[in-house]
């Protein structure tokens, strides 16, 4: 079973996502140039999400500081917690490092930035933590190491988040999670030209006959019609959590806070807090389906909205997959929060996003065997 997320959304004037100059992210397709936002982006965002649907405590923890993190659970319980975290990370096959320093002495620095860390970002779930600082202890009490302990405290027992996003460890791959949740760049479903804002800031504390801008810059931006998409994989997110009612309420959440996410990129300077014009939810099983083919020839919005335009052009290209392909046994619910994209109606009637997210769960216990 997959479930697809398809949504339009449209942003204002914004910088959601830059590259390494500053400016908004791009891709050619189509042959013309479209707004992007990268997967890493809208991932992230509904990762911190999850932290206001469910208990923050429960999730997981993406870090280098690995050793810190496992030293503070173990806490006073020896007498030298960091050593003890480093020597069961090390045991259970990830590679540490001393930290670059950041000055030419460490006189007066954090005494935690100091400590080995990961070569790489580690995603390890508060119960993984807690096996973790618990086997510590014991190493550090016995003074025996168990390679073996070691690697099951840090692997099985995954959070909602590392279960859907995965994780990768290049020096023991047997700590690796297949991610059940991909998610795609986002793009825009028209062609776009940045734009540049030049802005001045006015010292509040300049002298009256100081006719001067205390600051003068310059930032990029452009707006969009954006098209995302996403994709769950239930029976490897239900494997992946070892627990398929963990599973269907893992999709709830996932539905919820992928839709209502947004990246935080100037923010404060655009203040683009959009929800989607639309979101079409289909539950399939015989495979995943992007429709960003659906807008290779760009949205001509001559005279009408530019979502209006996509969702016809989104329902057309449907229509061609599951004629061409498809064994038309998606189930789909959408949800319409703009005028003129009624036309979705034709792949189901559109209710609210509570709803969508509830029936769907229901239709995930259902195919999992979850007793109601």
């Amino acid at each position: 079973m997959f479930v697809d997320v398809h949504i339009l959304q449209t942003v204002p004037p914004s910088n959601i996502n830059r590259d390494d100059t500053g400016s908004p992210k791009t891709a050619v397709y189509g042959g013309v140039r479209r707004a992007r936002v990268s997967s890493q982006a809208w991932k992230r965002a509904t990762r911190k999400m999850f932290g206001e649907l469910v208990d923050p405590a429960t999730l997981g923890v993406r870090t280098k500081r690995v050793v810190e993190l496992v030293a503070e659970r173990i806490g006073t319980a020896v007498e030298d917690p960091a050593a003890a975290a480093a020597q069961v990370i090390k045991d259970a096959g990830i590679k540490l490092e001393k930290p670059k320093k950041k000055g030419k002495d460490d006189d007066g620095a954090d005494p935690a930035d100091q400590l080995e860390q990961s070569k790489y970002l580690l995603f390890l779930s508060a119960t993984q933590i807690d096996r973790l600082a618990k086997l510590a202890i014991e190493t550090a009490t016995t003074g025996v190491s168990d390679k073996t302990a070691a690697k099951a405290a840090a692997n099985g027992a995954d959070s909602i988040d590392v279960a859907l996003f995965g994780r990768m460890v290049a020096d023991s791959a047997d700590l690796n999670v297949d991610a059940a949740a991909q998610v795609a760049h986002a793009l825009s479903v028209h062609s776009v030209n940045n734009e540049f804002d030049y802005f001045t800031a006015v010292d509040d504390r300049a002298p009256e006959d100081n006719a001067g801008a205390g600051m003068i810059g310059v930032v990029e931006f452009n707006s969009s019609t954006l098209y995302r998409y996403a994709t769950v994989n239930v029976d490897l997110l239900a494997q992946n959590l070892g627990d398929n009612e963990a599973a269907a309420v893992a999709v709830a959440n996932f539905l919820t806070a992928f839709v209502r996410s947004m990246p935080t990129g100037k923010q404060n300077t655009f203040a683009n807090r959009t929800l989607p014009d639309a979101v079409v939810v289909s539950v399939r099983t015989d495979q995943p389906v992007n429709l960003v083919t659906a807008f290779e020839s760009p949205v001509d919005a001559l005279g009408s909205a530019r979502s209006a335009g996509a969702a016809k052009q989104l329902l057309e290209r449907y229509h061609a997959l599951e004629t061409a392909y498809g064994s038309n046994d998606a189930t789909n619910y959408v949800v319409v929060a703009a005028n003129g994209l009624e036309v979705l109606s034709e792949l189901a009637t559109p209710t609210s996003l509570t709803a969508v997210v509830d029936q769907v769960a229901a239709q995930v216990r259902d195919a999992l065997g979850v007793a109601s």
